[in-house]
């Protein structure tokens, strides 16, 4: 797998922490607005081992109108800046613009991450232009920033299979290297709480397509609904659906907690035998 200028073997598992250039996300209430914030978050999950910085410029949820040239404003520059600071660092902006991908290509960006499923079909003529990484989502075509409501799919998988590896194959056609396109189903987006469950349940079929799967799981509303549990009190529930997706074979996994995602998928991947123990002497000393 290959993300901009950064090649990873198969039997890595890599951790994408999330950085939000925004004064309203839902997870960290605007921690990391601020430029300085945001810079010490990002030397923070350097230091616990991120391969890969995930910087947004406008939340998910609907809200405040975010125009391009706004969203570019809290993302370029910082991007540059993260860039000259961490030159071996992935950096990845989550947008669906293809003017913000362009802007923050030409800034260092070295994958564009589209959480609307190509609502912007130029956006992969961006990444082939600039040799970017991209993350393809399914979202069950619903518009950039509003929620689902009451939607349905005769099979939720077979739709996110379908509709993520066709938006792969449009990517590759437009340029971009088959090593630098990543799958995601996109947990929550497009999807009700029972929708989510059964991607995780049934992620291997998602990994058999042969192209490397994102999964971001992150204190989403599934683990709340699931739990009854609020936005600060979800991580439990985020850990244990992420070991189900790393059992299945998840490459990359977006997070706020680094170092507890780490630990569970490192100890999932070893019982599954894609990694070794970093020490084996019990029994053998």
């Amino acid at each position: 797998m290959r993300l901009g200028r950064h090649t990873f073997g198969d039997d890595e598992a890599l951790m994408m922490a999330i950085v939000n250039r925004t004064p309203d996300s839902f997870f960290d209430k605007g921690a990391t607005w601020a430029e300085d914030a945001a810079f010490a978050r990002v030397a923070e999950v350097v230091a616990q081992g991120a391969e890969i910085v995930d910087i947004g410029g406008i939340k998910a949820a609907p809200g405040v109108e975010i125009s391009a040239a706004e969203e570019k404003d809290r993302v370029v520059d910082f991007v540059a800046r993260v860039r000259e600071t961490y030159p071996e660092l992935v950096i990845s902006v989550d947008t669906w613009r293809a003017e913000v991908g362009a802007a923050v290509c030409e800034a260092g960006a070295d994958l564009l991450n589209d959480a609307w499923g190509g609502a912007d079909p130029e956006l992969v003529d961006v990444a082939a232009q600039y040799d970017a990484a991209i993350v393809c989502t399914h979202t069950g075509g619903v518009t950039p920033r509003t929620r689902p409501y009451r939607i349905e799919y005769d099979d939720v998988v077979a739709s996110a299979i379908a509709d993520t590896v066709a938006y792969a194959e449009r990517a590759l056609d437009a340029g971009v290297a088959r090593e630098s396109i990543v799958i995601d189903p996109a947990h929550d987006f497009g999807k009700n709480t029972f929708h989510s469950l059964e991607v995780t349940r049934r992620l291997g079929e998602m990994v058999a397509t042969g192209w490397p799967v994102l999964v971001s799981l992150s204190n989403k509303d599934f683990v709340g609904e699931t739990l009854g549990l609020d936005v600060g009190e979800r991580l439990l529930g985020t850990l244990a659906a992420t070991s189900v997706c790393a059992l299945a074979g998840a490459r990359i996994y977006r997070v706020h907690q680094v170092v507890e995602t780490r630990q569970s998928v490192d100890m999932v991947w070893s019982i599954a035998g894609r990694r070794p123990p970093l020490r084996a002497i019990r029994g053998l000393q």
